[in-house]
């Protein structure tokens, strides 16, 4: 497993006392009447379960921990934009099983154990002032016996409405909306890849389904997976259930058939794929045409169409 020297690039440098100043203080300060070792605090069970989430590359879990302004703007992204957002946090590629052991103190460490290979990350005690609360964090290799490659940061959590979230890794505060737009257009490229990966895995389930059926299927859905027992006409498999509802990597995919006539002409299809938001997920719209040629171009959103220039 290879670790970075930065968490994430999302994000703005902040001082500790700028994040003392943007904070609206509590009412209260955060209290416990059981012992350490029975409980968990507040801002430290947050944290825990934030990892816990990100291993298991759960968004909506995820989302859960992140205050109002960058939960809004998690949700906006493209879905490969907020996996690659809760990879950072335990520094692991693949979602992985997560599970928690608690040390004779009470403190958490977090083990993320996935098939490429397994995390730790260890929680410190919080320091908790008021709103705000900072807590050392751990996170090393779990195969590596040397203890080398340990990465150590600050993790800062805030109170917001009853619950404690995700504010800043190190001086780093997580600012989602600030680099909103910049991430999406950073994805665009491998979504727009994507999209025409995707074109060409539905001509190829298209032409299987033809071999197995004698026919065309009559939409997309009958090309995803069954949701139990074997492959039938009604959900042959063929391609996943992403691409199967007609929408993936933010692009929207649609299927015609076309060229059947009533005087024996065989039906043959075409394919269209265009971004879920236009300059956010991608800009350039794909087409397939009844001969198989692929053409792309940026229609500004619209439907790409045979006279546009081939696919590269």
């Amino acid at each position: 497993m290879q670790y970075r020297t930065k968490i994430t690039r999302i994000a703005i440098f902040l001082t500790a006392a700028a994040l003392l100043l943007s904070a609206t203080p509590a009412s209260a300060q955060e209290s416990s009447s059981k012992p350490a070792s029975t409980v968990a605090s507040a801002p430290t069970a947050a944290l825990r379960d934030a990892l816990m989430a990100a291993c298991s590359q759960s968004q909506n879990d995820f989302m859960h921990f992140l205050t109002t302004r960058n939960s809004e703007a998690f949700s906006r992204l493209a879905p490969a934009a907020r996996v690659a957002l809760m990879k950072r946090f335990v520094l692991l590629d693949e979602p992985g099983k997560p599970s928690v052991e608690v040390n004779p103190s009470g403190r958490p460490t977090v083990r993320c154990e996935t098939p490429a290979g397994a995390a730790e990350i260890q929680i410190g005690g919080a320091d908790t002032q008021d709103n705000l609360a900072f807590l050392p964090v751990e996170l090393r290799d779990a195969t590596d016996t040397t203890g080398n490659n340990v990465q150590r940061v600050r993790m800062g959590l805030v109170r917001e409405d009853g619950g404690w979230k995700v504010l800043s890794v190190g001086l780093l505060l997580l600012d989602l909306p600030a680099l909103e737009v910049e991430w999406d257009t950073a994805e665009i490229a491998a979504n727009e890849r994507a999209a025409l990966d995707g074109v060409k895995k539905i001509a190829e389930a298209m032409e299987n389904y033809r071999k197995t059926y004698t026919r065309f299927p009559e939409s997309l859905a009958s090309l995803g997976p069954p949701l139990h027992g074997a492959a039938t006409g009604e959900a042959a498999g063929l391609i996943d259930s992403d691409l199967a509802n007609g929408m993936k990597n933010g692009y929207s995919f649609r299927y015609v058939i076309v060229g059947a006539s009533a005087l024996g002409a065989p039906a043959k299809f075409e394919l269209a794929a265009t971004p879920l938001t236009y300059g956010r997920t991608g800009r350039q719209s794909f087409f397939r045409d009844s001969a198989g040629g692929l053409h792309a171009a940026d229609r500004q959103g619209a439907l790409a169409t045979e006279k546009d220039p081939r696919a590269q």
